[in-house]
């Protein structure tokens, strides 16, 4: 009897933290630092990784040009797949949040299902600038990454896939934990997955994130993809804070593997999510 093949999961990493203030965390802000750490979680499993454009001080910007020194260094080492956001700051312009855009190393990029509070603030992505969003990402070859952060914006992915500008292969992120959107907790992938257009991937990112818990639920479901990074929490276990992003990696790699499954290469994530260069 031929042994069963180990279902291959990705796991991406979002390296650049937010306002991170812990002096024993190295959260990576230059092209070098980002790229350093960026190369040493590729070595230690991940296969993708998510970049915003930033300045010099970290903060977004419409500029590329640390970007595309970031991904100078990063493709000397490493040819973890490059996803590029069009998140940022909402008070950046349709095109500088999607910039990243221009770059043609760029492969995958995230694209927001719709607006939703974060916080005290409104995270504002309408039907026009996800089409306008979408379309750019069409001309560049770019594959989307529905950012899901709230059950509404399921009903925004089926009817801007049946409008033709969402278009097959589908892969959807499920963000839980944004303060005003879907609270970290199991039931909540259970919904989000019940919702799933037919043939679609989907992974899963924790914002606030002190553990791994929900990770290895939603690996248990089924994802293709599980994200981990400074951009969405420096602990692994509750009073365990990672150094550096690696030793995130390094948890997830393991509870991957405890699972029973198998770490992706860049090669094999291309595959599984169907990156369109």
């Amino acid at each position: 009897m031929a042994q069963k093949q180990k279902r291959k999961v990705v796991v991406a990493v979002a390296p650049v933290g937010k306002h991170i203030t812990n002096p024993a965390v190295e959260n990576p802000l230059t092209p070098e630092a980002i790229a350093a750490q960026t190369v040493a979680c590729a070595r230690a499993g991940a296969s993708m990784v998510h970049l915003h454009v930033r300045d010099e001080k970290g903060e977004p910007t419409g500029r590329l040009e640390m970007f595309r020194r970031t991904l100078d260094l990063i493709r000397k080492e490493s040819d973890i797949i490059i996803q590029g956001s069009t998140g940022g700051a909402a008070n950046l312009s349709l095109e500088e949040r999607c910039v990243s855009l221009d770059e043609p190393r760029t492969e995958v990029a995230s694209l927001n299902m719709g607006s939703v509070n974060f916080g005290e603030d409104v995270y504002i992505n309408r039907y026009p600038d996800i089409r306008f969003w979408a379309g750019r990402m069409s001309e560049a070859r770019v594959l989307p990454e529905m950012e899901v952060f709230d059950l509404s914006m399921m009903d925004t992915v089926r009817i801007l896939h049946a409008e033709g500008v969402l278009k097959a292969p589908l892969h959807l992120n499920f963000c839980l934990g944004f303060q005003g959107a879907l609270p970290p907790r199991a039931e909540m992938l259970h919904i989000l997955k019940s919702q799933l257009p037919a043939g679609a991937k989907w992974g899963f990112l924790h914002e606030r994130m002190e553990d791994l818990d929900l990770h290895a639920v939603a690996l248990g479901m089924g994802a293709d993809v599980v994200r981990v990074g400074f951009e969405d929490g420096v602990t692994w276990a509750p009073g365990e804070t990672a150094r550096t992003n690696v030793e995130l990696v390094e948890r997830l790699v393991g509870l991957v593997r405890a699972a029973g499954l198998e770490v992706a290469t860049a090669s094999e994530a291309r595959s599984i999510l169907g990156v369109l260069k």
